[in-house]
């Protein structure tokens, strides 16, 4: 089983997304507040306010890409094989809507063939409060299996 999912596990909702960002601080500029981890699904909600604001007071475009990077992010770990490792490539966005509220960003690998090594693509939606889509992302991921790729020091 994942780390990150034991961790998961052992601190909860309200503790993930905080231990999350002190790991990898730059996700603390959204303060994810963690709703589901579980193998093939990631859901995370970020607060609408004025630190994540751009300048018509809407959920700024780098916002919604650091969420769906955290989301993706986190489905691809807790749901990859143990043998196997992951790094982003590429990310593909689309700014549908101004995001004007709280906002859900979920990452669904129910679709994915994890058996695969190389480049595989995670989905990303985000939602506002009243369910409209706002954001779209597809994330490359680049999945080697452990040790594949490394080089080691004479």
């Amino acid at each position: 089983m994942s780390l990150i999912l034991d961790l998961y596990k052992s601190v909860g909702n309200e503790g993930f997304g905080k231990v999350v960002s002190s790991q990898a601080p730059y996700f603390s500029t959204i303060d994810p507040q963690f709703v589901c981890v579980k193998p093939g699904h990631v859901e995370a909600i970020i607060k609408n306010c004025k630190k994540i604001h751009n300048h018509l007071g809407t959920v700024h475009a780098a916002a919604m890409c650091n969420a769906a990077e955290l989301v993706g992010g986190i489905m691809t770990d807790v749901t990859l094989p143990d043998e196997r490792r992951w790094i982003p490539s590429a990310m593909d966005v689309k700014y549908l809507v101004k995001a004007k509220t709280d906002l859900r960003a979920v990452a669904d690998g129910s679709g994915i063939d994890w058996s695969n090594v190389g480049e595989i693509v995670v989905p990303v939606e985000i939602f506002d409060t009243e369910d409209t889509k706002v954001f779209t992302a597809k994330i490359t991921m680049n999945i080697k299996l452990k040790g594949q790729g490394k080089k080691e020091l004479p």
